[in-house]
């Protein structure tokens, strides 16, 4: 039959019909036709996001999984100035043709997701027409600012670490502007891993190993120093109030696992990590701090760090992650999550052009429930020992398993932690491969298993060193004796998830 040759007229934009309750917002991203996008150096921060989204892909800078995974798309690799951030891996993906291509291929209207960006990121977001579903560049950083959280957290009436804020120019004058904290300190510069940019300083000499990363960095944090143990716990304002998820345990500092003082390297998520009144408390400053966020236009994710002093009890915030986490694995993939929605599905409807409804009290009440939270851990290993290397091996992603003598052999590929049944499997994504320098500090992997990591006394389990030392074995290395130049430098020298 022939054709009339009249243009059909447009069908009529309709808005869709407000979604209703929880049951509705998991079958519209089960339905979803919208291409949406994290890309970052590796997937681990919003892992099995897929699984609950139609039509949601990885572009990623390290294949993780040796082209396995079907919704990671990882480029060839092309000639690139030397990374000094995640912004800069995720501004040359936008850049890679490769993956220009693939995101014209998959359709107009899509929505990226990054675990960080700056306002380049976001032109090239613009140029492929793509939507970046998070607040602006410019305010996440200055949220990011530990000065400004700081005082964001006064107005939420949030207690901090007792603290000072100012300038700093000498060892004298850390000494008379803190002069109420004693002189047993802690100094933060406003932006930064806490691990790289938090310094403890009790005497002149620890002052002038560290002053030249302290001055000049305008108004820095200075905090009497406390017997912390630390606590971290994520949330999401949304329109409709501040979701917020279980308190979890800290990993930090463990030599085992990173070189970096007071560096995060874990987290636990367990029912009753710090007691009722504790993990009570925390969700209130939480909820709290989220609602001031909402007032300065801020919606979506964020994370807060809390430290609960050992001598008193106290508890006070310790910092502020505008973004997805490291935690954000556990926090999205935890009892709680599974059975209404994650997280971060609250946080991507911000972005999907839906009105919604949403009894947030409700869904707190319930999250805060014994019931709701089962037992996870996770842990990140680093490479410890200031020595370089090329590896030859590395371990597979996917499940391992642990023998009666502590000994681990890998058991199956997988793409997530969720075919981990017991405390004798651990699900472990490789980060560094074959080919990979090593150095001091960088990132070899993450292992997630069930159960603790950590014992009551807040130090590793027999079976967390057991995984460590049994994960480290399968990385051989040698001397890159061929190299008649300077290592470049890898990524991973700054902080990668």
């Amino acid at each position: 039959m022939l054709k009339s040759g009249k243009k059909t007229a447009p069908k009529p934009f309709v808005k869709p019909a407000p979604l209703k309750d929880l049951s509705d917002i998991r079958r519209f991203f089960h339905r979803n036709e919208t291409p949406i996008y994290f890309i970052s150096a590796t997937n681990f921060n919003l892992l099995g996001a897929d699984e609950w989204v139609k039509g949601f892909k990885y572009i990623n800078y390290i294949d993780c999984f040796d082209k396995q995974h079907p919704n990671v798309f990882v480029p060839s690799e092309m000639p690139h100035d030397v990374f000094e951030s995640i912004e800069d891996i995720n501004n040359y993906l936008l850049e890679h043709k490769e993956v220009s291509d693939y995101i014209v291929n998959r359709g107009e209207g899509g929505k990226a997701l990054f675990l960080m960006f700056d306002e380049k990121t976001e032109a090239l977001a613009k140029e492929l027409g793509l939507e970046v579903c998070f607040p602006k560049a410019e305010l996440r950083t200055h949220l990011d600012n530990k000065v400004i959280t700081t005082r964001l957290a006064d107005r939420a009436e949030v207690p901090s670490v007792p603290n000072v804020l100012g300038k700093v120019g000498s060892y004298k004058d850390l000494l008379k502007k803190s002069k109420k904290l004693g002189t047993d300190l802690v100094v933060q510069t406003p932006f930064g891993d806490s691990g790289h940019t938090t310094f403890f300083i009790s005497n002149e000499a620890q002052w002038d190993k560290h002053a030249d990363e302290i001055i000049g960095e305008g108004e820095v944090k200075i905090m009497k120093r406390i017997n912390p143990r630390g606590a971290a716990i994520e949330a999401c304002v949304t329109r409709h109030g501040t979701i917020v998820a279980p308190l979890m345990t800290e990993l930090v500092g463990f030599n085992e696992l990173t070189p970096y003082k007071g560096g995060w390297c874990g987290n636990e998520i367990f029912e009753g990590a710090f007691g009722h009144e504790v993990s009570i408390k925390a969700r209130d400053y939480t909820f709290a701090m989220g609602e001031e966020l909402k007032k300065e236009g801020y919606l979506g994710y964020f994370e807060l760090d809390f430290l609960i002093d050992e001598d008193s009890g106290e508890l006070y915030l310790g910092e502020m992650n505008p973004r997805v986490t490291g935690a954000s694995s556990i926090t999205n993939h935890a009892s709680f999550a599974l059975a209404d929605a994650p997280l971060f599905i609250f946080h991507l409807l911000e972005w999907m052009d839906v009105d919604y409804e949403l009894d947030v009290k409700q869904i707190n009440e319930r999250w805060s429930k014994p019931e709701y939270i089962d037992s996870w851990s996770q842990l990140v290993i680093k490479h410890t020992e200031d020595t370089v290397g090329q590896f030859v091996a590395a371990p597979e992603t996917g499940i391992w398993t642990m023998n009666e003598t502590g000994e681990i052999g890998f058991s199956r590929f997988d793409t997530h932690r969720r075919a981990v049944e017991t405390e004798d499997e651990a699900f472990f994504m490789r980060i560094s491969g074959k080919g990979d320098y090593h150095y001091e500090g960088a990132d070899l992997g993450i292992l997630v298993s069930r159960g603790r990591f950590m014992d009551d006394d807040f130090q590793l389990t027999e079976r967390a060193k057991a995984w460590i030392k049994g994960i480290k074995e399968q990385f051989v290395a040698v001397e890159p004796t061929t190299l008649n130049e300077p290592l470049p430098k890898e990524i991973g020298g700054f902080k990668l998830l």
